[in-house]
């Protein structure tokens, strides 16, 4: 990278970290010991702002970033008492709660979409609910182009090779790109066949077809967002993607009411409005990007072996995504199976569910970014600090969740059903899902940290096992209690006692989760350090 001279703010601070590095002088620690390249206090990890790529100049003139030389063989990083107690708390807010922000603004996009689409008839927002939930698919499924890259990124940016890091982020995002426009003419062609699959009805077909053909138009822009914010998080960066979703959630809701209303478009309107969004909200990313890609040197030309390796690196993270995801998708199908009471409880329960689940994303992108940069420094020591701190977050977290989604209930129950079925079914299963908050917070975590290690195989592995061990439980769930007996014919259970047996198996898949990601985490086998997972 690029370095300026010596400035009297660099020698302040280098006066200011011999002081701090006082108490290790004393004990006579050496660099080697602590599995760093050299003596400089001014190279601990968190010392270093993050890299805001929508300034053009080097974040911190004057500070060399010397790449660690870690001990693979070590069993513990530097041994310096501020490293052993792992990122601050400051650190770890500075990082979650702008990611908080971000992931509460995107949902807005739809909700926008919505209230204004919802005003042109029941058909228009059936359609647009039947395509949105196959745009919302294909992005989850996605969100691994994110994921995959704030864990290169980051391990990279710890390693000292901010260039190298830049490098892989520019990757990710050409290699986003090209995945959104094969996904968009394949969504384009067979719109009629997967709105036809998600059950669309005959007046809302057509509505359906039209959102999501124009939908997919944007899906380039979209997954190149995703990429995106994954270089920003791997640079430690959360606010600015906070920033972008939020003036992005604003505009659309402007642009598309605009469209559907004064210009006449209807529900295409509200689709090529989102669609224009994300395409300025891409250019403004890529914008940035390239600005911090001159400043540090890093080629803008797309690196064609390198795209292939992070596919690779990232079919695994694609996997563990895809299982994930059939475990949501069989849940939802065998409640509809138990009939219209139960798949109307069930999803109040996961909505309930899916939203505090946000925070605790937030906590788990925290722990991709910090873990990542720490590894690739070879602080592996600060690593199992940071990983227990945040682990305990979690799980307080999880018991503060779990007592208001079950003290709360009385209040928030009737905004969402005033029918007496659907209460009665809601009310066991809010009890286990307040209950399952503790060990779903701990797996939020866990999976955040290993990801941020490029454990990415292992998760995969963990993710098919546990799905497995889910969709058995429905088999065993639906022998004891067939769905044509539960939803009402004489001698079955009925669907409220059906569903609480369907979040009892949840239950099981999630502390099956559990376990596998604490025995792994337990381990030193995921810690590998150094800028290569």
């Amino acid at each position: 990278m690029r370095t300026s001279a010596a400035t009297p703010q660099t020698a302040r601070r280098t006066v200011l970290g011999l002081l701090r590095a006082r108490p290790a002088v004393r004990r006579q620690a050496r660099p080697e010991d602590r599995g760093e390249a050299s003596a400089n206090p001014s190279t601990r990890p968190g010392d270093d702002p993050p890299i805001n790529p929508f300034r053009d100049h080097d974040p911190a003139p004057g500070r060399r970033h010397a790449p660690a030389v870690p001990d693979p063989s070590s069993s513990g990083g530097p041994s310096g008492h501020e490293e052993d107690r792992g990122a601050s708390a400051r650190e770890i807010l500075r990082l979650a709660v702008p990611a908080l922000g971000a992931l509460i603004a995107e949902p807005l996009f739809l909700l926008a979409d919505s209230a204004i689409v919802g005003h042109l008839g029941a058909a228009q927002l059936a359609g647009l609910g039947t395509a949105g939930t196959a745009l919302a698919t294909l992005v989850n499924v996605c969100v691994f182009l994110a994921y995959g890259t704030t864990a290169q990124v980051a391990r990279l940016l710890g390693a000292g090779d901010r260039r190298g890091a830049l490098a892989r982020g520019v990757d990710g995002i050409y290699l986003a790109a090209a995945l959104g426009l094969l996904l968009a003419v394949v969504g384009t062609v067979f719109a009629p066949r997967i709105v036809a699959l998600l059950g669309a009805t005959p007046a809302a077909a057509p509505y359906a077809v039209t959102y999501l053909r124009v939908s997919c138009l944007g899906l380039p822009a979209m997954l190149a967002v995703l990429a995106a914010t994954g270089l920003l998080r791997g640079l430690q960066d959360t606010r600015t993607p906070l920033l972008v979703a939020a003036v992005a959630a604003v505009a659309n809701t402007a642009l598309n009411w605009t469209l559907v209303y004064p210009a006449g478009l209807g529900i295409a309107g509200s689709a090529l409005g989102t669609v224009l969004v994300q395409g300025a909200m891409a250019a403004a990313y890529c914008a940035a990007v390239a600005r911090a890609a001159r400043a540090h040197d890093v080629p803008l030309r797309p690196d064609r072996a390198a795209i292939r390796a992070s596919l690779g690196a990232n079919a695994a993270l694609l996997a563990r995504t895809v299982a994930l995801r059939i475990y949501l998708l069989a849940a939802v199908w065998t409640a509809g199976s138990y009939g219209t009471v139960a798949l109307a409880a069930h999803t109040i329960a996961t909505n309930l569910w899916l939203t505090l689940a946000l925070a605790l994303d937030a906590l788990a992108i925290a722990a991709q970014a910090l873990v990542g940069r720490d590894l690739g420094a070879g602080h592996r020591a600060r690593v199992r600090a940071t990983v227990r701190r945040m682990v305990r977050w979690g799980i307080g977290f999880g018991v503060l969740t779990g007592l208001a989604l079950w003290a709360a209930r009385p209040l928030y129950v009737p905004l969402f059903t005033p029918d007496p079925a659907v209460r009665a079914a809601l009310m066991p299963v809010l009890a286990l899902a307040a209950v399952l908050q503790l060990p779903a917070a701990a797996v939020f975590v866990l999976d955040g940290v290993l990801i941020g290690a490029g454990d990415a195989v292992y998760l995969a592995w963990a993710a098919l096992a546990c799905t497995g061990v889910f969709l058995g439980g429905l088999a065993v769930l639906r022998a004891v209690d067939p769905p044509h007996l539960a939803a009402g014919v004489v001698g079955g259970s009925g669907s409220g006692s059906a569903l609480t047996g369907l979040w009892c198996v949840i239950g099981v898949f999630t502390l099956a989760r559990w376990v596998a990601l604490a025995l792994r985490e337990r381990r030193d086998a995921w810690m590998r350090t150094g800028a290569a997972t």
